[in-house]
């Protein structure tokens, strides 16, 4: 009863520990896994001495195994085949040729810095191949990284994970069995991938059946379900193949997420929460079965193997698989300083520690060091600077620039052109030919498709773009249509113009934001445009003037004489939501009716293909007499 009580006592300080420090990472706003490692190492024997992971004996080797697949079945279930595409030669080097790098130069370092034999050293730099989804995930979620580098980043922690560790259980087995063939070595790497990839392309699509016409079982059923599938397939994969589980569970997670199951949202959320309680668990044990003694008797040369596996190694590696990718140089740099090692490389260091102690070998504790070394040096630093690094290097979302503007109108053409003489991109969709004509006349790329085909959206780049603007007739199908492109596509910025009231529709959880004004009347507007019947103005509001240049401006509005078009705020153009809050120092770009008529308007030189000229209107600059009059009468003396 008292073993038993221990275990217990052991796995309720484990959860408790790693769900405490999950907490304070989601309040402070830092990588979980920093404090994951921290607490850990801080109630291991090395620390206050409360958590005994040897206490669990082989069940921590299970739990390891059983955690690490719903945790790469979840990365899987992450993986968008749509957004994989537009960076698969990149994410394809990333996983072969830069796994090949980051071995050879991983080992190189190893042996010359660290001092360890080749065998131990390539041991360890095939451990170290891989990056962590559970840490790169969450860290992307946090910074709102540019959502190509996001994709390519996820991308190769998830797919990258299986490949490594399988790599590195075949570089232990060729250890362990004395085998120096490399023919026998790359065959024993392709069997399990290819073993693994298949019950995992077969159980994925089990798994999605079971979801799509299972309709006697409950959602919170299919979820569990889907669970057992999961540690049944990982176990069949081991069986027959040893190491090929890992495999296994990324692919099958994939294959589900891309058979369009009704209801995945439920089951991203169940096995989101089973992954924050593994990764916790798993981090937290492991942590305090570190031996922090052993980290510091590595010494110095250890210390410069890891530096060079950040800051030289992980660059070339990025050099050469990104080298003809439409990457700019400031994405590429990002993504040379993210590649923070995670559990998968812990729970293995920790995995074979154990095999070669048991087969005799030296060099099993000083492996798990320093992988644990590896993993603390690129957590700690790149994850608390990730942000930083990404706001100095303008990729996050918020600083993505061009628009996709769905509906080609006179009013559309207007704010292309803004973006186009900002050099920003800009692609108007629609099937109306005239006014694809005028587009394709001043240079502005068209598509002449309707916007609901998703590939549509695709091709026109709004994964890489700043603003999706619906800005058609119909306001229901501009609603639609930004719906689905927040939800598919997430762009930093969703607009659309529909006749809602935009209180009532922009909750937290609803990115479409009602563009211009409130029910604008894009046919009438439309119309003015075309007839010439408006005038195109800017103003800056200015700190002394600030609240009676606000009043007019909404005055105007509530009259439907005027519409902010545009604000340009810390030199950033963007299309005004209807719920604007104005500061200081914006400059605002508006259209004014100017309900002369026609004929007056054509005998002064005006027309149709005349274009509007931005300028100071008088009818925000100049005060209306009775406010001078009240302006004078204040700052009159008092008698």
């Amino acid at each position: 009863m008292e073993a038993s009580f221990e275990v217990t006592l052991q796995m309720v300080i484990t959860v408790v520990a790693g769900i405490s420090a999950q907490v304070l990472a989601a309040y402070f706003r830092v990588p979980s896994i920093v404090l994951l490692l921290f607490v850990g190492i801080f109630l291991g024997s090395d620390g206050i001495g409360l958590l005994h992971p040897q206490l669990l004996g082989t069940g921590l080797e299970v739990i390891v195994a059983l955690a690490t697949a719903i945790i790469l079945f979840e990365g899987g279930l992450n993986l968008d085949l749509r957004e994989l595409g537009r960076v698969s030669l990149s994410l394809q080097l990333l996983v072969t040729l830069g796994t090949l790098v980051t071995l050879i130069g991983g080992s190189m370092a190893a042996h010359w810095l660290g001092e360890f034999p080749w065998n131990i050293a390539f041991l360890y730099a095939s451990i170290v191949v891989v990056t962590g989804p559970t840490v790169v995930g969450p860290l992307l979620k946090q910074i709102n990284v540019d959502r190509q580098v996001a994709t390519l980043l996820e991308g190769e922690g998830v797919l990258i994970d299986p490949v490594g560790a399988i790599l590195a259980f075949v570089v232990l087995d060729t250890i362990v069995n004395g085998d120096g063939d490399p023919i026998n070595a790359i065959v024993g790497l392709v069997m399990r991938l290819g073993v693994g990839a298949a019950i995992g392309a077969v159980g994925g699509y089990v798994m999605s059946l079971i979801f799509k016409r299972a309709n006697f079982l409950s959602f919170e059923l299919k979820n569990l379900v889907v669970l057992a599938v999961l540690w049944g397939l990982f176990t069949l994969a081991q069986m027959i193949r040893t190491e090929s589980g890992v495999m296994t569970t990324v692919v099958a997670g994939a294959v589900f997420a891309n058979s369009s199951v009704p209801e995945e949202r439920l089951l991203r959320s169940f096995k989101g929460q089973l992954t924050i309680l593994s990764v916790s668990v798993l981090f937290i044990l492991l942590a305090a079965d570190l031996s922090i003694a052993s980290v510091f008797a590595l010494g110095w040369g250890s210390l410069f193997t890891v530096l060079v596996l950040m800051f030289v190694v992980r660059p070339i590696n990025i050099l050469l698989c990104t080298g003809n990718s439409d990457l700019n140089w400031r994405q590429k740099l990002f993504l040379s300083w993210v590649a923070p090692r995670g559990i998968v490389s812990a729970s293995v260091a920790s995995l074979f520690a154990i095999l070669l102690t048991k087969h005799g070998i030296n060099g099993g504790d000083a492996i798990k060091a320093l992988v644990f070394l590896t993993i603390i040096m690129t957590v700690v630093c790149q994850g608390l600077t990730a942000g930083w690094v990404a706001r100095c290097l303008q990729i996050t979302s918020q600083d993505a620039k061009g628009a996709v503007i769905v509906g080609c109108n006179p009013l559309s053409l207007l704010i292309a052109r803004f973006f186009q003489e900002r050099g920003e991109n800009v692609v108007l969709i629609d099937t109306e030919p005239e006014f694809l004509a005028q587009a394709e006349a001043q240079n502005i790329r068209v598509i002449a498709s309707s916007a609901l085909d998703a590939e549509v959206l695709e091709e026109a780049g709004l994964a890489s773009m700043g603003t999706f603007l619906a800005m058609t007739n119909n306001g229901e199908v501009n609603f639609v249509l930004a719906q689905r492109a927040a939800e598919e596509f997430n762009p930093p910025r969703v607009l659309a113009v529909f006749p809602r009231d935009p209180q009532a529709n922009n909750s937290a959880n609803n990115k479409v934001h009602q563009a211009f004004v409130s029910d604008l009347a894009i046919k009438t507007w439309n119309e003015y445009l075309s007839n010439g019947r408006v005038k195109l103005g800017t103003t800056t509001l200015n700190k002394a003037e600030f609240a009676t240049q606000k009043e007019r401006i909404q005055e105007k509005i509530r009259t439907g004489v005027l519409v902010p078009l545009l604000v340009e705020r810390a030199a950033r153009l963007q299309i005004t939501p209807a719920n604007q809050e104005w500061e200081v120092g914006d400059r605002i770009i508006y259209l004014l009716h100017d309900p002369r008529p026609n004929l007056l308007k054509r005998l002064s030189g005006a027309s149709q293909s005349t274009p509007l000229v931005l300028e100071k209107l008088p009818e925000l600059e100049e005060l209306p007499l009775t406010k001078l009059a009240q302006l004078s009468a204040s700052d009159a003396p008092a008698s």
